[in-house]
């Protein structure tokens, strides 16, 4: 039998794990500030809702319940400005990573189809193509590409890693080439509400796609605004014979979100509060490390949104991670997100507020 594994890249974190060690030797500990992991504690609100659902001895639904659907399209109304939204248009998932690295082989793709991401970007992208034998290509520029052979076309704003952010007009224009080509456009989101210097726009918002989600899918994700990496808590909205065909596929493969996370989920995408409070919490930590890491001889660029910091310091960035992982720092390499990365490092801003002082008082 063929190893599937085979197909893929090597695992990129197991390359950091000798600096890790490093840092870890520091006499005050590690500041960890590579994978970009929620450290606060989940909200209340969602713990509740979460426990008083415990008692689900039956299956859930693919679909979700009336309750999660309601949820979803409202917040979809409401925040992403896609007034259109009704419950063919949504579709829970079991985390974003999953529906990133299953897509394409759940589309259908495979050889001689191609997908096309950033040239920067999270590496399951890529991952999802090799998984189904698709060819994977990158761009600068989605509108650029030779159109023949695209499949599927993923766009990230903001982007992980740089946090850069797509502005209206250019999801305009892509949206429409898209169209124009028929390929099929899946937006992921997930940091959508954790713009710092610029407002990221969804892809479904009435102005971009003028009210109709033919050939659009949006990727949402709980996990950086609430908190809830740990209850894999995503959805996606959008075209509606899209996910209907994604709703029948993954009801044959039993990708159920859990009833007590449906039920948090709710209560999540019901309160606007503790988002707010996390967002201050981000927004503290961001500008305490930036202003260290320019003080330190860092340029940061872009990172308008998102959860990371994208600098530099003009060399290769292996020589950076090691030179912060003798200060007791980790941080992502930028060549995890393709070539373009070479020079760069991912700085987050997810540790506490007590680490993220003392790689501060490291820096200095």
């Amino acid at each position: 039998m063929a190893a599937v594994s085979d197909r893929l890249p090597a695992f990129p974190w197991d390359k950091l794990e000798p600096y890790k060690k490093t840092a870890a030797a520091h006499p005050d500990g590690i500041v960890d500030l590579s994978v970009g992991t929620p450290v606060d504690p989940v909200p209340e609100l969602i713990r509740r809702a979460l426990i008083e659902a415990a008692d689900s001895p039956g299956y859930p639904t693919v679909w979700g319940t009336v309750a999660l659907r309601d949820a979803i399209t409202g917040w979809v109304r409401g925040r992403l400005g896609a007034s259109a939204t009704e419950h063919r248009n949504v579709l829970p998932v079991v985390g974003s990573k999953e529906l990133v690295a299953w897509l394409p082989t759940q589309l259908g793709l495979g050889a001689g189809d191609k997908v096309a991401y950033p040239r920067l970007a999270y590496p399951t992208y890529e991952v999802g193509a090799r998984l189904c034998g698709a060819e994977a290509v990158v761009y600068d520029d989605p509108t650029e590409l030779d159109p023949a052979g695209v499949k599927l076309l993923w766009l990230n704003s903001p982007s992980n890693p740089t946090g850069k952010v797509l502005a209206k007009e250019d999801l305009v224009r892509i949206v429409a080439w898209a169209r124009e080509h028929g390929i099929l456009l899946f937006s992921d989101e997930c940091y959508l509400e954790l713009g710092w210097e610029a407002e990221p726009v969804s892809v479904l918002h009435d102005d971009v796609c003028g009210g109709s989600y033919e050939g659009l899918v949006a990727v949402h994700s709980l996990s950086k605004r609430s908190n809830l990496a740990g209850y894999r808590a995503a959805f996606v909205a959008g075209d509606a014979a899209v996910l209907g065909e994604l709703l029948e596929i993954r009801k044959h493969g039993g990708m159920m979100t859990p009833a007590p996370v449906q039920a948090a989920t709710v209560a999540a995408l019901g309160d606007d509060a503790h988002v707010e409070e996390q967002r201050a919490r981000y927004a503290a930590r961001r500008a305490a490390l930036r202003t260290a890491l320019e003080a330190h001889g860092f340029r940061v660029e872009h990172s308008e949104a998102s959860l990371y910091l994208w600098v530099t310091r003009d060399e290769p960035c292996w020589d950076t991670v090691a030179h912060l992982a003798d200060l007791g720092i980790l941080v992502a390499p930028g060549d995890f997100y393709g070539e373009a990365g070479a020079r760069f490092v991912r700085v987050a801003f997810t540790a506490t507020d007590e680490r993220v002082e003392a790689a501060v008082k490291r820096l200095g």
